[in-house]
């Protein structure tokens, strides 16, 4: 279930301080993304080129939608405002790029727009619903992709953060997996081999905030768990921040149960070992 507290998401426009509104609005399961110009807030310059401007209104949905813990694949309505109906048609190809598989519902309208240098304003509505097949999870190959799965660790455990090098020696002993919606990077997963007398593998399952509650972090679970089976394991343990609640969550939905916690040796942060012993038999096939 998704979190049903409101939510807004700021930009950093002086536009949204100056006039009274959020960028985007979370509200349960639904994500709504204001009308959204072509400046570059960063430097709060804007183009002249209708084109670069929807590139860059794209932009600037795109990260409000990550935030809220949506890609573009879970708009479901977009709106077109232009002050002059014939740089619509330029701009098709920019929006097929970004929206032609998704084929939400769509409205183009001639009207208007606050300032004379904008040539084009998008309005979008998404839902954050569960991923299902979108999700996608591969193992980690290459600096590119171990990066990724280093950004995600240490935003879930940053008393553990990991440098590159560090990172690189985890890959070489254990599989590490990353989880996406398209090109947007949602979670990762570690899977220690088995080990000890028990022949023990470690799973643990990590799933950037904004993304949880959409079924990612239960499909990197199973995923890890069923590699964990294929290396023989004879029991399964997860190891989650004592300060990660949901995570503390997630791990007991699922059998887990505590065996230790503990503070390392000159830190304070606490961590909670949990264990599933013994590991669990895949389902049996339906006939």
């Amino acid at each position: 279930m998704t979190d049903q507290v409101r939510r807004a998401i700021l930009s950093g426009s002086v536009f949204e301080e100056e006039i009274g509104y959020a960028r985007a609005v979370v509200d349960g399961d639904r994500v709504h993304v204001s009308g959204t110009t072509g400046y570059d807030y960063a430097t709060m310059t804007i183009s002249d080129d209708v084109v670069e401007q929807a590139e860059q209104c794209l932009r600037n949905i795109g990260a409000a939608l990550a935030e809220a813990g949506c890609t573009f694949e879970d708009v479901v309505r977009v709106r077109y405002l232009l002050p002059a109906r014939e740089d619509f048609e330029p701009c098709w190809p920019v929006l097929r790029k970004t929206f032609g598989q998704v084929r939400p519902a769509a409205t183009m309208m001639e009207c208007g727009l606050a300032d004379p240098r904008m040539k084009i304003e998008i309005e979008t509505d998404a839902r954050r619903g569960p991923v299902g097949s979108r999700l996608r999870i591969e193992q980690v190959s290459g600096t590119a992709m171990l990066e990724q799965w280093r950004h995600v660790h240490n935003v879930i455990v940053p008393p553990a953060e990991m440098s590159l090098a560090e990172a690189e020696e985890r890959l070489g002993r254990y599989r590490l997996e990353n989880a996406y919606l398209g090109d947007t990077l949602v979670g990762c997963s570690t899977v220690r081999p088995p080990a000890g007398d028990g022949g023990a593998a470690t799973v643990i399952a990590r799933v950037l905030p904004a993304f949880r509650g959409r079924g990612i972090g239960t499909a990197l679970y199973e995923n890890g768990l069923a590699h964990a089976r294929v290396l023989g394991a004879g029991a399964i343990e997860t190891c989650v921040l004592a300060a990660n609640e949901d995570g503390l969550r997630f791990a007991k939905a699922r059998g887990f149960a505590e065996t230790e916690r503990y503070v390392l040796d000159g830190e304070s942060d606490e961590w909670v070992d949990l264990s599933l012993t013994p590991a669990p038999a895949p389902a049996p096939e339906s006939r």
